[in-house]
């Protein structure tokens, strides 16, 4: 990935990061299946009547709105209000990036290098250090439905690289209005109308501004960009750089709810930060730098000499 490609997607991780304080804030004025519906009613609506259709098969929208904007994110609100920390939530989700690595092996046949598989491996033992550090607070079925609701990213991604849309706008806002009214039903089925009514009635400027953030910031901007990168590059090199993710989650939940970082959870974000390095150099440019002991280059620094004219490279003589 270019340096302007490399630091887009760790803005996207940060907005995503804060996006789990923000969540958390929503979840305080909205029950879960209503705020999921309203996230993506402000991206989808008014914009999807003008706005163009994306010049991707429908199946692809519709798809990629079931799984992202549906399971996973239905999935994760459900359990963040069930008792899952926001800062554990953030960590435990980037999950999907070794689902992502698993579903592109096997539906797009992509073989990310050894060299990304050691950095991925690598990040990803950070966050393992980081839930052992945090412990399971939470209650143990909202802890596997964060694991299941990364299964369904990792499947989104997938999903997204395979439509491969041209425009990441149009895509977004059509993306978004495919689980608008699944999310409503959900909400009525298991809140019921009367939670609907008594989070209107008491809606404040904070229960406003989280509707906001996550549906223009985290969602139109994070998944528009998040879209592009997926459409130029291997699913497999994008998707590690969510691993940052838990880094600006656990730090916004220190500085705004005033969750503790400790040494061992400091250790582990230094570990994702080490393994997304690795994942993104270019794969054998580690290599290209080796010297053997007795001073000559190698790999790519082997170069065929050349003579080179001069004083010492007389001309042959002409006979006759």
């Amino acid at each position: 990935m270019s340096p302007r490609h490399i630091a887009l997607a760790v803005l996207v991780a940060a907005v995503w990061g804060v996006n789990f304080v923000v969540i958390h804030v929503g979840l305080g004025h909205f029950p879960p299946f209503l705020f999921g519906a309203l996230r993506f009613a402000v991206v989808a609506v008014p914009a999807v009547f003008f706005v163009g259709r994306p010049r991707v098969a429908f199946r692809w929208v519709v798809a990629v709105g079931l799984t992202l904007g549906v399971a996973k994110f239905g999935l994760l609100f459900f359990a963040m209000n069930a008792g899952m920390p926001s800062g554990l939530s953030s960590l435990v989700l980037q999950s999907q990036a070794v689902f992502t690595a698993v579903f592109a092996a096997a539906l797009l046949r992509e073989r990310p290098p050894v060299q990304r598989i050691a950095g991925l491996a690598i990040a990803f033992a950070g966050i393992g250090v980081a839930a052992v550090d945090r412990g399971l607070n939470g209650p143990v079925g909202a802890f596997a439905l964060v694991i299941l609701s990364a299964a369904f990213w990792g499947l989104s991604n997938v999903l997204t690289k395979k439509a491969a849309p041209a425009d990441a706008l149009r895509w977004m806002v059509w993306m978004s209005a495919v689980p608008v009214l699944p999310l409503l039903a959900l909400s009525l089925l298991f809140e019921g109308p009367s939670a609907a009514g008594e989070a209107f009635a008491a809606l404040s400027p904070a229960g406003i501004g989280a509707v906001l953030y996550v549906g223009l910031g985290s969602t139109l901007f994070g998944f528009m960009a998040w879209s592009f990168l997926l459409g130029r590059y291997d699913a497999s090199a994008v998707a590690p750089y969510s691993l940052l993710v838990p880094v600006f989650g656990m730090s916004s939940s220190w500085l705004l709810l005033g969750e503790g970082i400790s040494p061992l959870g400091a250790g582990a974000a230094l570990l994702v930060v080490l393994g997304i390095g690795l994942t993104a150099l270019r794969p054998g440019a580690l290599g290209s730098v080796r010297v053997l002991s007795s001073g000559r280059p190698t790999g790519l620094l082997r170069r065929r000499v050349r003579p080179v004219a001069g004083p010492a490279a007389e001309p042959p003589a002409r006979l006759g």
